[in-house]
């Protein structure tokens, strides 16, 4: 009776992407480094994952782009009534001043201030008001719900080492990287899994195999200080007997995956993150960055210098 066949262990990138890819298959900040094609824009994009995703700057970049550009096109709409759509005191007498004074009356209009200097004049007027009005509602509503929605989404803020190490490790040697947790809310239930992707021993450019590395210890309960994930270097590894000049023209890849248990919002989060041959340093070892003795008797963890290394040889 024949062995079930073992399962498959490019961790859902596929044959095919493994042979095609020329880069990364994980970008340093987590993302995959794959593109999808022959979708059409709307299908391929998604605004609510995008404004969710993006960074808290270009959130703010967008929301104030899309104000900004209502406001612009409601501004040229009262001026296509005619220069007695708003009426007020000061009518100015050039394009460029009656576009401002239109624009700050569709400020006032979206935003619902109304100080009282500008008014509509006329049904079209006071019907595009009643327009823009609605608009200002829904569009504050909806920035409203995204911003909560940002702040409600837990997000794993794990840092990890810029470097990872082959450095010594109870009396052989071994793979490692460190990690640690830069919020104040604490994570639970940590696991850790890490795969290696290389070119295949006497194999092509294109053919790479896959390993999931054992781990010195692959999760842990409680998440207060930094962790350095180890993959001991010994018979069964496959990185058993490889040289650093072997290792680095084997073109590996460290494919790193993070789950813990947010303790706050008691959801699952993720990190991602990959390390390359320029990455890896070999005769080094971690510098501690755990402080003890400190006035109130706490142990502090300096997390700026989690990537700092000695080298065995200085």
């Amino acid at each position: 009776m024949s062995r079930p066949a073992p399962p498959p262990s490019d961790l859902g990138f596929g044959s095919a992407v493994a042979r095609e890819s020329r880069g990364r298959l994980l970008n340093r900040d987590g993302s995959f480094n794959v593109r999808r094609a022959g979708l059409g824009f709307l299908e391929s994009w998604s605004a609510y994952h995008f404004l969710l995703s993006v960074s808290w700057p270009r959130f703010l970049l967008v929301v104030a782009g899309v104000y900004a550009a209502t406001n612009a096109l409601f501004a040229v709409a009262f001026l296509l009534l005619g220069p007695d759509a708003i009426a007020g005191p000061d009518t100015p007498a050039t394009l460029a001043g009656q576009f401002a004074r239109a624009y700050f009356f569709s400020v006032q209009t979206i935003a619902t201030i109304g100080y009282g200097h500008l008014s509509p004049s006329g049904l079209g007027a006071n019907l595009l008001v009643a327009g823009e009005s609605l608009t200002g509602l829904l569009g504050l509503a909806l920035v409203t719900g995204i911003a909560f929605a940002r702040f409600a989404r837990p997000v794993a803020m794990v840092r990890f080492s810029d470097v990872a190490l082959v450095a010594p490790y109870q009396g052989g040697s071994g793979f490692m990287f460190r990690i640690a947790n830069v919020r104040e809310s604490e994570l639970l239930e940590v696991g850790a899994k890490v795969s290696l992707s290389r070119r295949r021993p006497g194999g092509t450019a294109s053919d790479r195999e896959f390993h999931e590395l054992r781990l010195e210890r692959d999760g842990v309960t409680f998440f207060p200080l930094s962790w350095t994930i180890v993959h001991p270097i010994d018979e069964t590894s496959p990185l058993w007997g490889v040289g650093a000049e072997e290792l680095r023209e084997s073109d590996p890849e460290f494919l790193v995956y993070l789950t813990a248990q947010d303790e706050t919002f008691a959801q699952q989060v993720h990190a991602r993150r990959s390390y390359k041959a320029d990455e890896i340093v070999h005769g080094a070892r971690f510098r501690s960055i755990i402080e003890r003795g400190t006035t109130d008797g706490t142990v502090r963890v300096d997390v700026r210098n989690i990537s700092a290394i000695d080298r065995i040889d200085d």
